[in-house]
C-alpha cells in the first residue's frame, strides 16, 4: 500500500512514516500543500494522511479542491482540530476518516488500511483467491491453510495482485507499490519477487501477460 503523508511537524511525520513503514506502507510525506498537488498529480496513492492546518494553505480546501476534480483517492484527515464540529465538516467535506491529536498509531494504521479497502471497493480485511490467503492486517499469507514466508516486498507485490485476481498489474505499478520518491528503483526487482513468489505459491498462480505485466490467476 503506498502512503501520502501530509504534515508540518517534522517530528510527527518522521514518527507517522516510520510507523506506517513497519506496517509495510511505501511512504512519501510532503509538509505543504503545493508539494501534495503535485504529489498526487505526479503520483498515484492508496491512501492520504493529510492534515488540516498546512503552512500554505488549508488541508480542507485541498480536499475540497480534489474532490471537486473527482479525485477519489482515499483521504484520512489527522489534525488537532478535533471537535465535533470539525469533524463533521471533514468527513462531509469528502474525507473518508478524520482522526485526531493525540492518537494511537496501532489504530492510525488499521484505519488507514480500513480507507484502502474501501478505495478498492471491497469490505473483507482478508484478500483470498482460491487457496491463497492474505492478511495485510499481520502481513501473513497462507496457501491451503498452510504458512507461507515471504519477504515485506514480496508481500507487497503479491497484495497489489491478490487486490485484483485476473486484472493485469505493469511493472510500473508494481514498481510503485514497492518504492518511495527517495528509493533506488532496482532495475529487475519484480522480476526477482515474481520467481520467489512462484517458487512459493506454484509456479502458475502468477502469470506473465508479454509487453503488459503480472496477475493472478483467477480462481473460481
Amino acid at each position: 500500500m503506498r502512503v501520502l503523508i501530509v504534515e508540518d511537524d517534522p517530528i510527527l511525520l518522521d514518527g507517522l512514516a516510520i510507523g506506517l513503514g513497519l506496517a509495510g506502507c511505501t511512504v512519501d510525506a510532503v509538509s505543504g500543500c503545493a508539494d501534495a498537488r503535485l504529489a498526487l498529480e505526479t503520483s498515484k496513492f492508496d491512501v492520504v494522511v493529510l492534515d488540516l492546518m498546512l503552512p500554505d494553505g488549508s488541508g480542507l480546501d485541498l480536499l475540497k479542491e480534489k474532490r471537486a476534480a473527482g479525485d477519489l483517492t482515499p483521504i484520512v484527515l489527522l489534525t488537532a482540530l478535533d471537535r465535533v464540529a470539525d469533524r463533521v465538516k471533514g468527513l462531509d467535506t469528502g474525507a473518508d476518516d478524520y482522526i485526531g491529536k493525540p492518537f494511537d498509531l496501532d489504530e492510525l494504521v488499521a484505519r488507514v488500511r480500513a480507507a484502502a479497502r474501501r478505495g478498492e471497493g471491497r469490505a473483507e480485511p482478508r484478500l483470498k483467491s482460491g487457496g491463497l490467503e492474505l492478511d495485510p492486517a499481520r502481513r501473513s499469507v497462507t496457501l491451503d491453510d498452510r504458512p507461507v514466508n515471504v519477504s515485506r516486498r514480496e508481500f507487497a507485490v503479491l497484495l497489489a495482485l491478490a487486490e485484483r485476481p485476473g486484472v493485469i498489474k505493469s511493472k510500473t505499478e508494481l514498481e510503485d507499490r514497492l518504492y518511495g520518491w527517495q528509493e533506488e528503483v532496482e532495475s529487475n526487482a519484480i522480476e526477482v519477487h515474481i520467481h520467489n513468489l512462484r517458487a512459493k505459491i506454484g509456479r502458475d498462480a502468477i502469470q506473465t501477460v508479454r509487453g503488459l505485466g503480472y496477475r493472478l490467476k483467477a480462481e473460481r
